[in-house]
């Protein structure tokens, strides 16, 4: 990871907002997500808006058709056996449409991102319309 921190930067208001968001979104009731993106000139990881989306369709809406984005989920949800858990995870949205340079920046930063955002694991997606299947995929990742 050491030449992924050198190569790839985090403002500390970036870093600030990701820690705010990861202790926040533990008890939230609704799904939770926030969207990230990579600056291809000065490589910096930061917030792609002011948004947290708590709806999956305006979520999917948001995803650019070709360029990669990562998205943090807080996403509560009802196990089989009836426990409440709120697992949290990123997003790799990865569209087949993406050129591949962005592709291999956001390969390069995958890992530094999980990291720092301290996500639990990564699910990768190629299309918003994944987004709609999340809760079964989290569900069976337990």
């Amino acid at each position: 990871m050491a030449s992924e921190s050198r190569l790839y930067t985090f403002s500390t208001p970036t870093k600030d907002q990701l820690r705010k968001f990861r202790l926040g979104t533990s008890r939230a009731k609704d799904p939770q997500a926030v969207i990230y993106q990579i600056d291809k000139k000065t490589l910096e990881i930061s917030q792609a808006d002011d948004e947290v989306y708590t709806n999956m369709q305006e979520l999917g809406d948001e995803l650019p058709d070709h360029a990669p984005r990562f998205v943090l989920l807080s996403y509560p949800l009802t196990l089989a056996s009836g426990r409440q858990s709120v697992p949290y995870v990123m997003l790799y949205y990865l569209p087949v449409t993406a050129n591949g340079e962005m592709r291999m920046l956001y390969a390069g930063a995958k890992e530094l991102m999980r990291n720092t955002a301290e996500v639990g694991k990564i699910i990768e997606i190629d299309t918003a319309e994944d987004l709609e299947e999340i809760e079964e995929k989290l569900k069976g990742e337990d």
